[in-house]
């Protein structure tokens, strides 16, 4: 088959036949859609795509989609992927997770698969609450907030997804937000576009334990003064009338009037450098989506796949003799006989 005669899905050939039991409201039905859409849109064979998760209620994703999926234990689905891709390079594999999956017990899995460059998408659900187990807070709550596990208010200051992607030095990490599908299917292309490890934070509204979370970037006044929308190469600029910017100095990234600075005083986006300093600096304008926070593509950089590097080492250690003998690795040092 060739490249104009690629095949079309419509989106419902990426649905399964089961019903869809999230609570109604729940954002998690609009980024399903989403993800069903642009799998229809790009064409991808339904055999050749892999959803892995976790537990939570974003877990439950590839019961609903028509492909292959593994439904795993708490925190272990980057652990399972990274062997399904290793193990079959030729599937595009999704790892489906939210922010107590993929933050609490899944938290050295996720910065691990991040930092090997594996190629899998991973896709953080992040609505900063317990939403399976009933409404406890979540390694992504603000601190303060008073759920059923903190009656008092949680102590912990929360993770900052982006943040953490980067400083685990992820090749592609992005964030978009479950309201705005466009949005989202666009970031979800360039995913699946990127050969590497690709995080993407979505915020996820869950109407039942934390509703209207995310109501700073989804209002219709709100969201055109609070949301930064990140264009490379272009200067950060948002607000109703672009009249607000961000600058980088020494202590990091800071808010300012573009009239009172200039345009050519601003920041000018690059997802493509490979210093992910700024890139880090922007995550760190907002812990959470409130006030000015950054959407879209933070980076998108190139590196060495683990996969590759993982077959060269094979090919190398083969020294084209052939498949390795395991007795003679085994016994080449250190054995002894023990009568």
């Amino acid at each position: 088959m060739t490249d104009t005669e690629t095949k079309r899905y419509t989106r419902a050939d990426f649905q399964s036949d089961q019903e869809v039991r999230w609570c109604p409201g729940c954002g998690d039905y609009t980024i399903l859609a989403s993800m069903q859409t642009f799998l229809a849109e790009v064409g991808l064979d339904r055999e050749k795509v892999v959803f892995v998760s976790g537990i939570g209620c974003s877990s439950r994703f590839p019961y609903y989609m028509s492909t292959y999926g593994f439904h795993g234990i708490h925190g272990r689905a980057p652990a399972i992927a990274s062997g399904i891709a290793l193990a079959n390079p030729g599937l595009s594999v999704w790892v489906i997770t939210g922010d107590g999956d993929a933050l609490s017990i899944g938290g050295n899995h996720i910065i691990h698969a991040m930092r090997r460059n594996l190629n899998i998408k991973v896709l953080l659900f992040n609505n900063q609450i317990y939403g399976l187990t009933k409404g406890q807070f979540s390694p992504t709550s603000e601190f303060g907030k008073r759920t059923k596990s903190s009656p008092s208010g949680a102590l912990g200051r929360p993770f900052n997804p982006v943040s953490l992607a980067l400083g685990a030095e992820a090749t592609f990490v992005a964030r978009t937000i479950d309201m705005d599908r466009p949005h989202t299917i666009e970031v979800l292309r360039r995913a699946y576009q990127h050969r590497g490890a690709a995080f993407i934070e979505i915020y996820q509204n869950c109407n039942v334990f934390n509703d209207k979370a995310f109501a700073e970037l989804t209002g219709k006044e709100d969201r055109l003064a609070n949301r930064i929308n990140l264009q490379h190469g272009k200067p950060v600029v948002f607000g109703p009338n672009q009249e607000r910017g961000v600058v980088l100095g020494a202590s990091g990234a800071r808010i300012v009037d573009v009239a009172e600075v200039g345009l050519e005083a601003l920041h000018v986006h690059d997802e493509h450098a490979p210093d992910p300093s700024a890139a880090f600096a922007l995550s760190r304008l907002s812990h959470g989506p409130h006030g000015p926070t950054p959407m879209g593509v933070f980076r998108d950089v190139q590196r060495s796949l683990y996969e590759d590097d993982l077959q060269r080492q094979v090919s190398d250690a083969q020294g084209g003799r052939g498949p390795a003998d395991l007795t003679e690795l085994i016994r080449q040092t250190g054995t002894w006989t023990i009568n």
